[in-house]
């Protein structure tokens, strides 16, 4: 079996490398930001309906969020640490972590599909569904949960491929599946005549061409780490630690969808329009913060594979080069979307008075994501150095710890904009309380580098 994709982690040039494997992972995630962008766009410019349908949908966000929360366990967790025992040169461990991570997500779907489809109702109540919105969610969720071992499988795995040395095999499951659901979104929309539920039947078809991508690598030969057929009962010490170092993307997933509750049920007090606004801005923030994903996703297996291997020369030039580009292209994708906040919604809606409140509420919503560069470089060093304990502390500052409070704090003393305005803060805060508590740490975690070597 063929290893130097692998070999090539801890030899080759690291600012060459970090490039060659992080564009791929980018325009993968670029690319995969279309499956809910598309979908807001045709479902906001539906005749008629397009503003309440497009907050109908986008309150089913929470619930899309929080399933793909649960396949940031393993996709999250379980990458890092085969990327580390690839790098100590145990291969069987890495295997080990894979095929347990598959077991976990085959798990997470059952739960979350039952869940999900009891509860349905009640949940898009409590997340800012009104009664003009919640038929438009209904619609999109029911089809969209018959997908959910489509995306546990796509989101959890890919990141398996690209801990090989593999980004382009994992860019194409990504770019592949949103390629579909851009050419299938208006052909059912607007052809068949299927509105919001002809939206989410193509998000379906795309995701089960994703993970069927994603599984056929896995189950092959082309794979050098691949999941293995044979009967096993799982290692509840691998699935531990796999959670351990999961844990962190699993909670800066699930607070998101926290905090989409809470947001859009303090907002939906305000109207319908405000809601619809979050919306457009949450789009225009994953935008920005799309590449970034990316680029994380395509330096963490070599930061987790060098630090596995002890070169801790390698680590630190990594980090460098991590820091410097999250930094200064977060910076300048947020500033260009705060320039152009009318053009950003129009891309979402034709509707006047929705681009005109969010023209209005833009700065207060995104400004603090100036800065966000550095929390991003950090919180991806910290799981890519197998660092739980510190991630999960990060993880729940940002949402938990400051967003959740602040939302309360500030609506109650100047209305709809104070929502906004608790993202800002939570955001530049959280940014520098992560920067700081890395700086502190890792010259610690550098010196124990020294004494295991």
């Amino acid at each position: 079996m063929n290893y130097k994709y692998e070999e090539q982690l801890g030899t080759e040039k690291m600012l060459p490398l970090i490039l060659k494997m992080s564009l791929p992972a980018v325009a993968a995630q670029l690319v995969n930001l279309l499956y809910g962008i598309v979908d807001r766009i045709y479902i906001g410019h539906i005749s008629g309906i397009g503003t309440d349908a497009l907050a109908g949908v986008g309150v089913t966000n929470s619930i899309i969020i929080m399933i793909s929360a649960f396949s940031m366990i393993v996709g999250g967790g379980g990458p890092p640490l085969a990327s580390i025992a690839l790098g100590s040169g145990d291969r069987r461990k890495a295997e080990k972590i894979l095929e347990n991570g598959f077991i976990m997500l085959l798990f997470f779907t059952v739960i979350m599909t039952v869940i999900s489809y009891v509860f349905m109702k009640p949940i898009l109540m409590l997340t800012g569904a009104s009664s003009q919105t919640i038929g438009y969610g209904m619609q999109y969720l029911k089809i969209y949960l018959a997908g959910t071992l489509f995306v546990q499988t796509s989101i959890g795995l890919n990141s398996f491929i690209s801990a090989q040395g593999r980004p382009k095999i994992a860019m194409v499951s990504v770019m592949m599946g949103a390629a579909l659901n851009i050419i299938l979104d208006p052909v059912f929309i607007f052809g068949f005549h299927m509105g919001v539920a002809g939206a989410a039947l193509a998000t379906v078809i795309a995701q089960f061409f994703s993970a069927l991508w994603v599984l056929s690598f896995l189950f092959s030969q082309k794979a050098s780490l691949g999941i293995h057929l044979h009967l096993q009962l799982p290692d509840f010490k691998v699935i531990g630690s796999i959670a351990a170092l999961g844990i962190s993307p699993f909670i800066m997933s699930i607070t998101e969808s926290l905090i989409g509750f809470i947001m859009n049920g303090t907002l939906v007090l305000y109207g319908d329009i405000y809601v619809s606004a979050l919306t457009i801005m949450q789009s225009a923030m994953q935008i920005a913060g799309a590449p970034m994903i990316g680029f994380g996703q395509g330096s963490a297996p070599i930061i987790s594979y060098n630090y596995g291997h002890g070169n801790k020369v390698r680590v630190k030039e990594g980090f460098k080069i991590t820091l410097a580009v999250m930094g200064t292209f977060n910076f300048l994708l947020i500033l260009l979307i705060l320039l152009f906040p009318s053009f950003a919604a129009g891309l979402f809606t034709n509707d006047t008075r929705l681009i005109d409140t969010v023209e209005e509420v833009m700065p207060f919503f995104l400004s603090g994501m100036l800065v966000f560069g550095l929390q991003r470089a950090c919180q991806n060093m910290f799981v890519s150095l197998g660092q739980a304990k510190v991630s999960l502390f990060i993880a729940l500052l940002r949402k938990v710890f400051l967003l959740i409070p602040l939302v309360f704090i500030f609506s109650s003393v100047i209305g709809a904009k104070g929502v906004y305005l608790a993202e800002s803060v939570a955001d530049a805060t959280a940014a520098t309380i992560c920067t700081i508590i890395f700086f502190v740490l890792f010259p610690k975690i550098l010196h124990k580098m020294d004494q295991i070597a």
